[in-house]
């Protein structure tokens, strides 16, 4: 690379809601140098020869090429740059949030998912500067989980009330009230962005739950009068 290029590019920090409750962000094995067979985040490199009409549509590009996969929902996180992060010389990259659909899986054997909990402590070494891209996106997510809906992205179009608790305990790290979140989805129904779909889930065990249906407005979070935490 020249001494005056530049790298840019996007890289996506996509996250998923597993069986167990936990989250798990999208790695990609890399193909070529620099770091060649090592885990990171799916990426694209922006530049005149790419026909993206904006960061937005580079981070779209990047799930459906290299991952082949929709969020439902996408977010700019940050932007960092410097000349250290990549080995080939300065560089910037912005990252963005992605949230998935749980039923969203690899593709092929470049793709897996993992426990976000084993990158932000380090047990999963990522190249460049991913891991630090990965907590600035977590950390994205909890701060927006306190005041807004946007963890029942995490979830099917038709979930139920444990469903939406264990996404959000998920996403901030913590315990909810049950009585709590209920209240929020009951605000959000009477706001038309959730609806009462008459059905009900049939846990193998336990009672049968009401199925409510997310309806967001133009794939925004809805913003709570107060904490979830309060």
């Amino acid at each position: 690379m020249s001494a005056v290029e530049v790298l840019a590019g996007v890289d996506i920090v996509a996250l998923r809601l597993s069986e167990e409750g936990a989250l798990q962000v999208l790695l990609l094995r890399r193909q070529r140098e620099p770091y060649a067979g090592q885990w990171a985040l799916p990426g694209v490199l922006v530049n005149g020869r790419c026909a993206d009409a904006s960061l937005d549509a580079a981070a779209a590009r990047a799930l459906a090429d290299k991952a082949r996969l929709q969020p439902q929902y996408l977010e700019q996180v940050a932007t960092v740059g410097n000349g250290l992060r990549d080995p080939r010389g300065w560089s910037l990259s912005t990252c963005y949030l992605a949230l998935l659909a749980p039923d969203a899986e690899p593709q092929d054997e470049s793709l897996r998912f993992v426990d976000l909990s084993r990158v932000t402590a380090g047990q999963q070494a990522l190249p460049f500067d991913h891991t630090q891209l990965v907590r600035l996106a977590a950390e994205r997510l909890r701060g927006k989980s306190v005041y807004s809906s946007l963890p029942l992205y995490l979830l099917a179009p038709r979930f139920t009330v444990t469903e939406a608790l264990t996404a959000f305990q998920a996403c901030l790290g913590e315990p909810v009230q049950h009585t709590t979140l209920r209240g929020r989805l009951e605000r959000m129904k009477a706001q038309g962005w959730i609806s009462d779909t008459g059905e009900k889930n049939y846990p193998k065990m336990g009672r049968p739950q009401n199925l409510l249906e997310h309806r967001p407005q133009e794939a925004e979070a809805f913003i709570f009068d107060r904490s979830l935490l309060a």
